[in-house]
């Protein structure tokens, strides 16, 4: 069957590219909210053509719940960091959330 994604890639990096593309997602929506709307579409759109790609080819490999935490792990470093370069700040309840997120993951997959 050919695929546009190469099913060799591993696991961790299709994470990795699914949460990127996610992540590009959120920064195109957050773009559009503010005015640049067809850029923020266009980016949003080909955000999540790039995670629906890689986690096509990732479910094949893995089990849904473990795919899906490590991506939101994933997703929320990358979002967390993007709003923290735009000037965003966080709190100290929405930096405890985001730990959370990431214990959870080490919990799930240990």
């Amino acid at each position: 069957m050919l695929t546009l994604v190469s099913p060799n890639i591993p696991a961790a990096l299709l994470v990795i590219a699914t949460a990127g593309g996610y992540a590009v997602a959120t920064i195109g929506m957050k773009l559009t909210s503010h005015g640049l709307g067809h850029s923020g579409i266009a980016l949003a759109s080909l955000g999540f053509l790039a995670a629906f790609l890689a986690e096509m080819v990732l479910l094949r490999r893995a089990e849904l719940s473990l795919v899906y935490i490590a991506i939101i792990a994933a997703e929320t470093l990358l979002v967390l960091t993007y709003a923290l370069l735009i000037g965003e700040g966080l709190s100290l309840r929405q930096a405890g959330g985001a730990a959370l997120v990431l214990v959870g993951l080490a919990v799930a997959t240990t």
